[in-house]
């Protein structure tokens, strides 16, 4: 089954009872800040446990013999090679385990490979840690876990089904993109959706990529023209 991550409106997967053997997950992130902030909050839930750190795709593969974990919470960027290509690695290592990818920013294209490289899910990192919880604890019960903007390309690829150009903006896009037919700078459109800059720009960045478009300006040339903006 694929769900999309969970929102404020998601009921959050129950703590499995204190009696089940906790989640093992191992964690694949180079960055050590955003390692320890990881750690210190999955370890807090008595049923995830972090049985091996990695810092590299093939520190993971290493890792992944030693601890056999039940999930593995990879970064998409590691400094050896990307998270998602070395999925079917660890898969062909350990067939029964779960690969979250964790990713700064992501595509629909991004979000496709890892499900059909057999990957659990991606969850984007400007998520909460208690949704990354909920997340690893539903790759662990066999679900399959996207990012909600993410979704809609995973499903229309996996049934054959490709959108039509702009049916798979979120309802922030499709504002930032009305916002951009303005004729407003990506500082403006920051500042008026109250988000940091770079926010502003993985917004603007994620628009163009879902039309196709090069540039700003070719991005609302093709909404006007396909009827998105009028």
């Amino acid at each position: 089954m694929i769900v999309p991550s969970a929102t404020s409106k998601d009921a959050p997967m129950p703590a499995p009872s204190p009696s089940r053997r906790p989640v093992r997950i191992l964690l694949v992130e180079d960055h050590d800040m955003v390692a320890e902030a990881i750690c210190l909050a999955l370890e807090r839930s008595p049923d995830l446990q972090i049985v091996g750190r990695a810092a590299s795709v093939a520190s993971a593969l290493a890792d992944a013999q030693r601890c056999t974990p039940d999930v593995v919470l990879m970064d998409r960027r590691l400094p050896d090679g990307d998270g998602v290509a070395a999925i079917a690695d660890l898969l062909a290592l350990l067939p029964d385990a779960r690969v979250l990818v964790l990713a700064g920013e992501g595509s629909g294209s991004v979000a496709v490979r890892v499900a059909q490289t057999g990957g659990a899910g991606l969850i984007l990192k400007d998520r909460g840690l208690s949704e990354l919880e909920d997340a690893v604890r539903r790759v662990a019960a066999g679900e399959t876990v996207f990012s909600q903007e993410l979704l809609g390309d995973v499903l229309g690829r996996l049934t054959g089904r490709v959108p039509g150009l702009g049916e798979n903006l979120t309802p922030r896009e499709r504002e930032v993109l009305h916002l951009l037919g303005e004729g407003r700078t990506t500082a403006e459109i920051s500042e008026q959706l109250g988000v940091a800059l770079n926010t502003g720009r993985n917004h603007v960045q994620r628009v163009l990529e879902k039309l196709g478009a090069r540039s700003q300006l070719e991005a609302v040339a093709i909404a006007r023209r396909e009827g998105i903006l009028k």
